[in-house]
């Protein structure tokens, strides 16, 4: 039962040290054609975007090229974090060296290493929700349009 909901700025601590410390997280995307797919993936948060890796030709890489958005679930469904993020592309080269090895070492995957054709997704929270129950509902959006809200 819960104690009453977290103010925003608590969600807010709470977000960004699940940012900080998870390493997987559910990734949301669509085809052209609507149908939904959704996959785990590791992920590294610098502060400002999180970056994501997987092969260019799989459905998750087709779709994030294609609709340039996607949405991203962190935690279990009674303390979950939804962030809707804009996506930019890069070539697995192309992602400054510090970058990859620190996405590397926090996620214990280096697609740098892999034979198939990787690519990395940095993805710009547009709109980041926390809630853990339904009395958290009211009040759960935590940034809109890119902006942490006071």
């Amino acid at each position: 039962m819960s104690a009453g909901p977290r103010s925003r700025a608590r969600r807010r601590r709470d977000t960004e040290h699940r940012l900080a410390h998870d390493v997987d997280l559910w990734t949301a995307t669509a085809s052209p054609d609507g149908t939904p797919h959704l996959v785990p993936l590791s992920f590294d948060w610098d502060g400002e975007a999180l970056l994501l890796a997987t092969l260019a030709a799989s459905p998750t890489g087709r779709n994030l090229a294609a609709a340039r958005t996607v949405r991203l679930g962190l935690g279990p469904t009674r303390d979950v974090t939804v962030i809707d993020g804009a996506v930019e592309i890069l070539e697995i080269g192309d992602l400054p060296r510090p970058a990859a090895d620190r996405f590397a070492a926090r996620t214990g995957f280096d697609p740098r290493a892999e034979d198939a054709p990787y690519l990395w997704f940095r993805v710009r929270p547009r709109r980041v929700q926390a809630w853990r129950e339904a009395d958290e509902l009211p009040g759960r959006d935590l940034m809109r349009d890119g902006r942490w809200l006071p």
